[in-house]
């Protein structure tokens, strides 16, 4: 299989899982949203199964809802805030990546650059940024803003504020702080960067006041289906979270996806995609079936309507009957295409009223799910990965422990046999673990070829 002979596995954590009814399960940690014990625990169970990075779920708001669904939900209600958390999860971990959203449209280039740049010196090396463009109008009004911006305002900002946060982690050398007690001299002048960015959304002098972080960069992640959000992964992205729910919708993307890279002058190998998936897994698949019959019959019918709802940018879908499909016609919406067009499809498909789509959509948000023995999980993922619908997936647990502990103790161990996935991590950083080059800086890169160091990221 050259070079794509692994896959590379995210372990996705909501709080008590991506289930809506998750903290229902007997097998949930129903306080996980504040338990510190609970995280530790199951990162360090994705660090066993050597997945290549664990990432935290978060919204800069409350969920928008009807309040008798809210009160039944966990999921973007009340949570811990991922940097803080990453950063004590940095400490009882040693190799596994650490992935938080940061919104490009309600914070500053300086402080989401300098955060990160903290959690990958904090966990040597293990940092990752999920770069999100927020469309949600509760997350707008807790930032005095009446509403979201527009789409392509969002795309816009994201594009500067991504280039400005890249400048500012090359602001020092990698051999800047010289320390050297005998000469007095802390740091080489010379290897200082100002960075004096200039632009339509932002203006920052710099320099960051973090050194420069070990992987040179923290990771960059980013999850846009749209073509606005193609061209920024295209850009910037070295791994993608995908919304895709069928091979047939996933390879499409996948292949232009690569090809904007190329055009971007970037290695199209250089970018992990990942798509969604949500798996039930026992010994049998009877069993397995049993499971996901049980957890789906914990939602209740107002949840699963007000998270279509919320997947379909947030539509008043109570006028409509529950018993009858989603109308022909439905207005565009301002939240995520990719979730809104997979969405509209298997409805569309299979004819589901707004009752069955709901329950559908609620139970895993619109991703993908799988329910079954070990063997049919791994050859449902292989087949995705030998297809070249994907370079791995970000794998979704409906429940946290338990779905957690099943996955990695039967799904992991086949993928392993069938030398899918790896038995031991390649190296310390996560760059190093998914294969991904050390970002050179771009006023070294400037030195050696003459330039001024103010253009784009290498």
């Amino acid at each position: 299989m050259g070079d794509r002979g692994k896959m590379r596995l995210g372990a996705y954590f909501n709080p008590t899982g991506h289930h809506v009814a998750s903290w229902r399960h007997p097998r949930a940690q129903k306080d996980a949203h504040v338990n510190i014990k609970h995280y530790v625990e199951i990162c360090q169970t994705a660090e066993r199964a050597k997945f290549d990075m664990v990432f935290l779920a978060d919204s800069a708001a409350t969920r928008k809802a009807d309040i008798e669904a809210l009160s039944r939900s966990i999921q973007f209600i009340a949570n811990f805030e991922p940097i803080t958390l990453l950063s004590a999860l940095a400490m009882t971990t040693e190799r596994i990546g650490l992935v938080a959203t940061a919104s490009t449209s309600y914070n500053e280039p300086y402080h989401v650059a300098r955060k990160f740049a903290s959690l990958d010196h904090l966990s040597g090396g293990r940092a990752a940024w999920n770069v999100v463009t927020s469309g949600s109008s509760v997350e707008a009004l807790n930032f005095s803003r009446s509403a979201p911006y527009p789409h392509a305002d969002r795309y816009k900002r994201a594009h500067e504020f991504v280039e400005v946060v890249t400048g500012l982690w090359d602001s020092w050398d990698d051999d800047a702080f010289t320390r050297d007690q005998e000469s007095g001299i802390y740091f080489d002048r010379d290897k200082m960067h100002c960075l004096d960015h200039r632009g339509p959304n932002f203006q920052v002098r710099g320099p960051l006041n973090v050194p420069r972080p070990p992987q040179g960069w923290p990771v960059i992640v980013q999850a846009g289906a749209s073509d606005e959000g193609i061209e920024l992964a295209a850009h910037y992205a070295e791994a993608i979270f995908s919304p895709h729910l069928t091979i047939e919708a996933a390879k499409p993307y996948y292949d232009k996806l690569k090809s904007s890279m190329r055009k971007h002058g970037r290695d199209p190998d250089h970018c992990k995609v990942l798509p969604g998936l949500s798996v039930i897994v026992a010994d049998t698949e009877a069993v397995a079936r049993k499971d996901y019959d049980f957890i789906q019959s914990l939602i209740h019918p107002i949840v699963g309507r007000e998270i279509l709802s919320t997947m379909l940018g947030e539509m008043d879908l109570s006028k409509y009957p529950l018993d009858e499909p989603l109308p022909a016609v439905l207005p565009p919406t301002n939240g995520s295409k990719g979730h809104y067009d997979s969405i509209l499809e298997m409805a569309r498909r299979e004819n589901l009223t707004i009752r069955e789509l709901g329950k559908r959509v609620a139970g895993a948000r619109g991703k993908n799910v799988f329910v079954g023995n070990p063997k049919q999980v791994a050859d449902y993922m292989e087949e995705w990965f030998v297809k070249g619908a994907c370079d791995g997936f970000n794998v979704m647990p409906p429940y946290i422990p338990g779905a957690l502990d099943d996955f990695c103790n039967l799904v992991v161990p086949e993928l392993q046999k069938r030398g899918l996935f790896r038995t031991e991590y390649e190296g310390r950083t996560l760059r190093e673990n998914l294969g991904l080059p050390r970002p050179q800086s771009r006023y070294v890169q400037a030195s050696r070829t003459g330039g001024t160091g103010a253009s784009a990221a290498e």
